[in-house]
């Protein structure tokens, strides 16, 4: 289940249930948003880029108003942390000017066996209206398509107008195509997680912010997603198309271990 606070001065005003955070998200104003994920019960990682992405999506939407501070966001998800009590958490941060919203529910990893032998992506002629902006009217859009995706289906990949792989409903995708990274640079959500993971390939691959098109499938050596609550998850199959070997790649695998030793490194509590 699902909690939702809405923060007021610092502190909870009302708080209510629902049954998943797309619900959650549906029954509130339209706004803006970002998600992350806790380590530790109440360290987050980046959390100055989270606001910087409120403030931003803000400001594309034609806001007017100005959007929280990196102090006021850090109380409201400790007053939330604080009431809902998990071991761990996803956290979805909503501002609907002037209200802010902090919707958490237990923060559950995916099956090992996932990050072991890689997800199945399948493409959708399915893109945003604004693509650079956390808007929450897309919520719902990619609630909608999740439930049409094939049985055995992780995530659906949205496609540019010449079938270029842009990103996935919930994620940033990225392919090696002849020992070169590649990722859409301008047509998609930036997420933080992206960034993080942008840093860290530098140090093993050549960068290409030039998307991977869905018929260079075939010629992908590795690829994987990114995401809060993912993490670095590779993907093995996109379509009908098996990716590389059909196993996790060792840039993938490399990723994934350098990821999560940062972000336990940059963690940091919100109540500090």
């Amino acid at each position: 289940m699902v909690r939702t606070y809405e923060i007021e001065g610092g502190a909870v005003r009302r708080s209510w249930t629902d049954g998943t955070l797309a619900a959650a998200s549906s029954a509130l104003p339209e706004g803006v948003y970002t998600s992350l994920r806790t380590y530790g019960g109440s360290r987050v990682v980046r959390l100055a880029q989270h606001v910087a992405r409120l403030q931003e999506s803000l400001l594309l939407k034609g806001g007017t108003g100005g959007a929280p501070t990196v102090p006021q966001v850090r109380g409201a998800v400790a007053a939330a942390l604080a009431e809902s009590g998990h071991p761990q958490s996803r956290v979805r941060i909503t501002f609907a000017p002037p209200r802010l919203f902090v919707s958490v529910e237990p923060f559950v990893p995916l099956p090992e066996s996932l990050y072991r032998e890689g997800a199945r992506c399948v493409t959708l002629a399915l893109g945003r209206a604004n693509p650079h902006a956390k808007d929450t009217r897309f919520i719902a859009t990619a609630r909608d398509a999740y439930a049409r995706l094939p049985a055995g289906t992780h995530e659906g990949l949205l496609l540019g107008d010449r079938g270029e792989i842009l990103e996935g409903l919930s994620s940033n995708f990225f392919g090696v195509v002849g020992g070169v990274l590649r990722t859409e640079g301008q047509r998609i959500l930036e997420g933080v997680t992206r960034a993080q993971v942008l840093e860290l390939a530098a140090e093993r691959l050549p960068l290409s912010l030039e998307a991977v098109r869905a018929e260079e499938a075939g010629a992908l050596q590795e690829a994987f997603l990114t995401s809060a609550s993912r993490g670095v998850l590779p993907v093995t199959r996109i379509d009908d198309v098996t990716v590389g070997s059909g196993r996790p790649g060792a840039g993938t695998e490399h990723l994934m271990r350098r990821f999560d030793a940062l972000t336990q490194g940059e963690s940091e509590s919100v109540f500090d």
